[in-house]
């Protein structure tokens, strides 16, 4: 919210800065679109598609240009078979699926005479979803620290604003290490409430 009020000095609004990024790195192919939302910013491998919400898109503050710099990062990544990426993405079904299925499937163990079986296959989906959580740390890390030397490197901030979004980025960075971590905590919890119950 703070350097969303500060304006660049060059101008440059979020689609532009990731027009001239996604060229300077020879990403052609990738078109950029404007979403709806806040906080709705993301690059999509399966269409190389990168959106930018409305709060990026068409604004020129120095949290603007980070983020749409950040999603570059991950066109780039994409670009490069960055491994982590790559396993993020095949990650995303399955984990999707487990998600949503834990729960339901753990209470159904527990109504139907706590039944060790689904209990056991409730926790399995859980943990893949905490898995992907895990897997998504260094993508993001990555993506931000590209975005960094990109912003730095090609003149679109002045070293002051690049200082200005490398905090951005960071703050934006830890909402993953604390939903990483909200996850394992409720892995962890669940192993202690069942994990004895199943062994029984």
């Amino acid at each position: 919210n703070k350097f969303s009020r500060v304006q660049s000095r060059t101008g440059m609004t979020g689609a532009q800065a990731a027009d001239r990024i996604l060229k300077s790195a020879g990403l052609y192919e990738v078109r950029i679109e404007h979403i709806a939302g806040s906080l709705t910013d993301h690059y999509d491998p399966r269409t190389k598609v990168l959106r930018l919400s409305d709060s990026v898109y068409g604004s020129a503050s120095v949290a603007a240009i980070g983020v749409a710099a950040h999603e570059c990062g991950h066109a780039i990544q994409d670009d490069h078979s960055y491994a982590p990426l790559r396993i993020r993405n095949s990650l995303v079904p399955v984990a999707n699926i487990g998600t949503q299925a834990a729960w339901p499937i753990i209470l159904a163990g527990l109504f139907l005479g706590s039944s060790s079986f689904l209990i056991n296959l409730g926790i399995l989906l859980f943990s893949l979803g905490v898995l992907f959580q895990l897997v998504t740390l260094p993508v993001e890390f990555d993506a931000s620290a590209r975005a960094i030397r990109i912003l730095g490197d090609s003149g679109i901030l002045y070293e002051e604003e690049v200082k200005q979004t490398r905090k951005v980025l960071s703050a934006a960075a830890m909402t993953y290490v604390a939903a990483a971590a909200a996850s394992i905590l409720s892995l962890l919890r669940l192993l202690i409430l069942f994990g004895g119950r199943s062994r029984d």
